[in-house]
């Protein structure tokens, strides 16, 4: 059935891929307060703790389906266990010139430049101030205002974590868009140290005010990072008691694209789906040999079948998310991955 539904999507505003996105997240903020009764099919009972953290099943939406909490009461009914806002950022911004976002159906792929396109950290707050407790865990991915000089990017992720901080059970930090200029310098030893030092002390001081323990950080990469470069990111985890990892975001890469879909390799933007699968698994595994399994990952990166989630799971992967997968495999995928994991003897210990 979804088959038919995703050919009907992906028809919506002439094929334009940005318009049939806006489009279904807006029904789907009319629908969900009545989509209740849907988790009952779609949702799947697995619970697992990570980094503190109860989630009803393992299988989350990645940042970047709704950036401004929309649609917040349809995805558990879909069957996610957890859903990741964002990316955020302080300062509003309207993102890259249109148009910015690309299907690559023969690759099962998608190519964005969004640019972090979103209504800013104090519009998500007051949004989430308004609506009901989220029924699973809420991530909160910050990001790096465009107009902010990279030198103050401190500052500028610190203004989105205050803002948001009592709304979040966990907050991402995005360093690895390839769609902010400098973005991902911020990757670099030294950058990342300054930044993470003072958002872990910011976390700190908001959870002493609450009387509570300090929400999880977590620390987005990049797929296309050398092993020393993600052992480097690793150290400075380690140093300032970062809780996960999210590995990955999308690739500059445009290996694996399939000749269909050559046409589209120029546009400028981060390739996620199928051609991330392998790389995205092969840094899971990095950081959990690295780490000796010590510290939670959420794997996500061309997941786009259970087969994908398992040896995502198996590579080191405490939970995964889905973003590219869910486009091309509905709500059905998030049951299977779901159904999986919570049969799987790994799962059972």
């Amino acid at each position: 059935m979804y088959k038919l539904i995703r050919r009907g999507l992906f028809r919506v505003g002439g094929g334009d891929a940005e318009v049939a996105h806006h489009w279904t997240t807006a029904v789907l903020a009319k629908v969900g307060p009545a989509l209740g009764p849907v988790r009952r099919v779609l949702g799947v009972e697995a619970p697992v703790t990570v980094f503190g953290v109860r989630f009803p099943n393992s299988v989350g939406l990645a940042a970047g389906m709704d950036k401004d909490g929309v649609a917040l009461a349809a995805w558990p009914a879909l069957g996610f266990g957890f859903v990741e806002v964002g990316t955020v950022t302080a300062v509003a911004q309207a993102g890259n010139e249109k148009p910015r976002l690309f299907r690559l159906p023969e690759s099962a792929a998608i190519i964005n430049r969004m640019g972090f396109n979103n209504s800013g950290a104090e519009a998500l707050a007051e949004r989430l101030a308004r609506g009901p407790r989220l029924r699973v865990p809420l991530g909160i991915s910050i990001g790096k205002s465009k107009v902010v000089p990279v030198e103050q990017a401190v500052e500028d992720y610190r203004t989105s974590l205050r803002a948001l901080y009592q709304y979040g059970d966990y907050f991402a930090v995005n360093v690895s868009s390839p769609n902010t200029p400098g973005l991902r310098g911020l990757q670099d030893r030294a950058a990342l140290s300054e930044l993470l030092a003072e958002l872990s002390l910011e976390c700190k001081a908001l959870a002493e005010r609450e009387r509570s323990v300090p929400r999880p950080l977590l620390v987005k990469i990049a797929p296309d990072l050398t092993d020393d470069a993600i052992g480097e990111v690793l150290q400075v985890c380690d140093q300032h008691g970062i809780s996960g990892i999210i590995a990955t975001n999308t690739t500059l890469s445009r290996d694996g694209l399939a000749a269909d879909d050559q046409h589209l390799a120029g546009q400028a933007g981060g390739l996620s789906g199928r051609p991330l699968t392998e790389r995205a698994r092969e840094v899971v595994t990095f950081v959990h040999k690295e780490t000796g399994g010590r510290l939670p990952i959420i794997g996500v990166g061309g997941i786009m079948e259970v087969d994908d989630a398992a040896r995502m799971f198996d590579a080191g992967a405490s939970l995964v998310q889905l973003y590219t997968g869910f486009i091309y495999g509905g709500p059905g995928l998030v049951r299977r991955i779901s159904r999986y994991r919570r049969d799987s003897p790994a799962s059972r210990g």
